[in-house]
């Protein structure tokens, strides 16, 4: 396929240097692990013809390249791509969501100065930036291609069916979300989709609390949208045919192009990149201790925090359906003193708490049976790709709506709803969790459906369909536009 791909993307005159995309990615690993892999494949397509410049916030950077101590803010490569980090003036991305006016609009200055400075730095060094593609929303990049004539690739790295719900937030649908807000059982029938319930549409486009991050959101999106709108921007988004073809062909005509580029998460193990410090616990080596099919992993992602009450509603949870766990817990996902639930997990909870994993490596494992998940779209997709079984736990964002295409769509798992407070509740979260991991009609069928995608999408990686070739179509228009 490489030839293949290699020989489609030389056709006619060559460039007399290299397409070079620039990739700006919010520094958190949900956008950092899908925005290294499609550089990646990106920059093998064609070597001679793409070069590929990953640039996150400048706190991530130098997490990621600890070892660099001398220069920790210089660019480096990994003999594929290239880093160069940027900054936004406070290089901490968990503080976004609390910055007031003024201090955002310095963040998003600063931004676009660094991000300025990167593409003369770039230029100078004789591999000018021909194009810039950006995760989401980031108005600053915006900012950064108009100025300097670049064009620019927007990276939807959320289902298709979300793109679907905000494009429809923007374009005539804005009153009725609002007006709708507080009844979760209210259904919106958008163009070409299944209804969605308010309570499955993403959360920011629903918020009722006057949640600041919310409103940095929602502002960040409609720059994006109107930037579209105007401009009208190749869009590549990360997801698969086989899960969401129907709303693909419905948002085809909302933008010039669209390119479904696949799965961006799994890769060699030594690619993927981790933001936390794996666990010295030997979590793989507990595993094999365990029957086909047994133990229930946990893990909410890389942004959510525990308090010690939905802590201990989970412990219930788990208590009352006796099968073994394994829970991710990170130290900085505390919000207070939680030291009792990784040191002293006695046997009667037949469980292992751990700082973080090799998630790939644990949905992989034959003992794993259910995937206790938020519903970010990378661990989605990742189970989804290993035939896991899910019980749907969403907490923000995109993940109400991923959590309805597991229950609803794909019928891959259950969900679990919070209550008032925002908590699980233990009791709730043990029914799901018995459902998935039992032996009756519901589990056989969810376990037969996942089981259907997990091949689905391995065929489809096999013959290189829709997400190789898409990518190979995309880069072959890019090269040819220099």
């Amino acid at each position: 396929m490489a030839n293949a791909a290699n020989q489609h993307t030389c056709d006619g005159p060559q460039p007399s240097a290299p397409t070079h995309i620039l990739i700006v990615a919010y520094g958190i690993q949900s956008h950092i692990n899908p925005a290294q892999n499609l550089a990646h494949r990106l920059a093998r397509i064609d070597a001679s013809s793409v070069m590929c410049t990953l640039s996150i916030h400048a706190s991530a950077h130098r997490r990621m390249f600890s070892s660099l101590i001398a220069s920790p803010d210089e660019e480096t490569t990994d003999g594929i791509i290239s880093y160069v980090p940027f900054s936004d003036g406070f290089d901490d991305i968990s503080k976004l969501s609390i910055l007031s006016g003024d201090e955002r609009a310095r963040s998003r200055c600063t931004s676009f100065e660094s991000l300025s400075a990167i593409v003369s730095q770039l230029a100078a060094r004789g591999r000018p930036v021909t194009c810039i593609v950006c995760t989401m929303a980031m108005p600053p990049v915006l900012d950064v291609a108009r100025k300097n004539g670049i064009p620019l690739v927007v990276f939807w790295n959320q289902p298709a069916t979300v793109l679907a719900a905000y494009y429809h937030y923007y374009h005539g649908y804005r009153e009725l979300f609002a007006s709708h807000a507080s009844d979760p059982s209210y259904e919106v029938v958008l163009p070409g989709m299944q209804p969605l319930c308010i309570r499955s549409l993403p959360s920011f486009l629903v918020d009722v609390t006057n949640d600041k991050l919310s409103s940095f959101v929602v502002e960040g999106f409609q720059e994006l949208f109107e930037f579209m709108d105007r401009e009208k921007p190749k869009v590549l988004v990360n997801t698969l045919n086989v899960l969401e073809a129907a709303t693909l062909t419905a948002v085809q005509p909302y933008f010039q192009e669209v390119f479904t580029i696949g799965h961006l998460v799994a890769g060699s193990a030594k690619e993927r990149i981790h933001m936390f410090q794996r666990d010295k616990k030997n979590y793989m080596e507990w595993l094999d201790t365990h029957s086909e099919r047994s133990v229930v992993y946990i893990s909410f992602g890389s942004i959510l925090t525990y308090s010690k009450r939905q802590v201990d509603e989970i412990l219930h949870c788990m208590q009352e359906c006796e099968w073994p766990f394994l829970w991710v817990v990170r130290k900085d996902g505390r919000e207070e003193d939680l030291s009792y639930l990784v040191d002293n997990i006695d046997d009667h909870h037949n469980g292992i708490v751990i700082e973080w994993c090799d998630q790939l490596d644990v949905l992989s494992h034959p003992s794993v049976g259910c995937f206790v998940t938020q519903c970010g779209w990378n661990s989605t997709l990742e189970a989804l790709e290993l035939g896991v079984p899910m019980v749907a736990v969403p907490n923000w964002s995109d993940q109400p709506t991923i959590a309805y295409l597991v229950e609803k769509e794909w019928m891959v798992g259950t969900r679990v709803y919070r209550n008032d407070e925002g908590v699980i509740v233990g009791t709730e979260l043990a029914k799901s969790v018995k459902i998935v991991m039992g032996d009756n009609e519901v589990a056989t069928k969810i376990r037969e459906r996942v089981n259907s995608f997990k091949h689905k999408i391995h065929e489809e990686a096999i013959r290189g369909e829709t997400g190789q070739r898409s990518l190979q179509i995309f880069a072959k228009t890019i090269i040819e536009s220099d």
